[in-house]
């Protein structure tokens, strides 16, 4: 199965660890190396996972519960084998091939899925009829009980930055202030990882320079606010609530009927750390005019497999996902390259930029970028670095510190010459991120920047 299936990302995997020991061990176990047979079909995977002693152990996993079978003698649900074996099927360089499960797999499933006979043959995981719970009582129970570790780690947050703010903030800068690595680790003990990134972002806010206070200030406001609208997610219009579960940390769901159109690559870039790789891909519709990206991992030091070419024009269906102010999409099975070169989406101006960010937040206050075409703007260096203005010098945008030391920052400057010209990036409160610029003598020909 590729980039394009319908499988679960490592950080999702992870996230049904029972416990950190869980988690650590089954991360050691996501290796090929760890598994001389494996395979996956129907809407399971397997495999034969051999452990440190010699011991070989059956592991088995349906991944529409998903539910769990192991050899092993552990009591925890999921095991650090069968976590292992999600975490090798979440691999893009390394997952199981597609294959007929084994008997003693092939007996467990038909027992779970209340039939005597072995499985039908193995179908592709794209069908997502097959991503229903097999047995939505569990789901929901799981489902609960992740909710109510979620809230407990919400309540213990909010305990947490009150008594700093009640100590007052300047004893967040002071050496060997522990606070917010252990606050992290419980926020990941509670299966929210999006509060244990903001939380993480917290901790480096003291030493980013002048002016930290207030940044954390406003940063602090910002946790507490996402802490209160979980606890009072019920209370919410439907779409703001998903909005708030998604920046928790939980999936969001991919619903509503699929969009086709011509779309064209806008931009294309990675960011990861010491676990994982992950890429973004921006995307236009050319007849629709919807901007949209798509997510793939890979493994720390791999690049995901999903790769389009930025400028290229690509026939194909998405599916969009849920919640106020989202952008991501899911492929479809297939995208088909286009002939027909198109040019940039239509842009404005840095004001019209700023607008369309400020929007956004209306949508979902935690969002860090808008993506927005700039027309018409040349790049030039200010007192405080470089920025893109319109071309008549009424406003301009600062480039985010981030672009400003990307070789990606020359090459627009020599594009451009002194000439206004039409930008995608991303903009938010740190600045604008330029990714890609089309030069007025060549308006069809997209250069990428990062």
């Amino acid at each position: 199965m590729n980039a394009m299936g319908v499988r679960r990302t490592t950080e999702q995997v992870l996230a049904l660890a029972p416990d950190q020991a869980t988690r650590r061990a089954g991360s050691e176990l996501g290796a090929a190396g760890s598994w001389p047979e494996s395979g996956h079909g129907g809407g399971a995977v397997w495999g034969l996972c051999r452990d440190s002693g010699g011991t070989t152990h059956r592991t088995a996993v349906d991944t529409a519960g998903p539910a769990f079978h192991c050899g092993c003698p552990s009591r925890k649900s999921p095991c650090e084998h069968a976590l292992g074996l999600l975490l090798l099927h979440a691999s893009d360089g390394t997952a199981p091939g597609e294959s007929t499960a084994p008997d003693w797999a092939a007996r467990w499933l038909g027992t779970r899925r209340g039939r005597t006979v072995a499985p039908a043959p193995a179908r592709p995981v794209e069908d997502r009829s097959a991503g229903r719970p097999a047995d939505p009582e569990a789901a929901r129970r799981r489902a609960a009980r992740r909710a109510a570790r979620i809230t407990s780690g919400t309540r213990e947050l909010e305990q947490r930055l009150a008594d700093l703010l009640r100590g007052g903030l300047a004893a967040a800068g002071q050496p060997g202030y522990g606070l917010w690595e252990e606050t992290a680790a419980r926020m990941v003990d509670a299966q929210a990882p999006g509060l244990a990134g903001r939380v993480r972002e917290l901790g480096a806010i003291p030493g980013s320079g002048p002016g930290w206070p207030v940044r954390l200030l406003e940063e602090c406001a910002l946790t507490h606010l996402l802490d209160r609208a979980w606890l009072g997610a019920d209370r919410l219009p439907a779409p703001f609530a998903t909005t708030v579960r998604t920046r928790v940390g939980l999936p969001s769901p991919v619903e509503g009927a699929p969009v086709r159109d011509h779309w064209l690559v806008l931009a294309q870039y990675d960011a990861g750390d010491a676990r994982l790789t992950t890429r973004r891909v921006w995307l236009y519709g050319t007849t629709g005019g919807r901007t949209v990206f798509l997510l793939s991992y890979g493994a720390a030091g791999r690049a995901p497999a999903l790769s389009l070419p930025v400028g290229a024009v690509l026939d194909g269906e998405l599916t969009p996902h849920t919640g106020s102010g989202q952008l991501r999409a899911e492929p479809g099975e297939h995208f088909v390259p286009v002939t027909a070169s198109a040019g940039p989406p239509p842009g404005g101006p840095v004001g019209a930029a700023l607008a369309a960010y400020g929007g956004a937040l209306r949508d979902d206050p935690w969002l860090d970028s808008w993506p927005v075409t700039l027309s018409g703007v040349v790049p030039t260096r200010a007192e405080y670095g470089w920025q893109l203005a319109d071309a008549d010098g009424r406003e301009a945008l600062p480039l985010t510190s981030a672009a400003q030391s990307r070789p990606g920052l020359w090459r627009l400057v020599a594009l451009s010459g002194g000439v206004p010209l039409t930008v995608f990036g991303e903009c938010g409160h740190r600045g604008f991120t330029p990714l890609t610029a089309w030069s007025p003598e060549a308006p069809d020909e997209a250069v990428p920047l990062v």
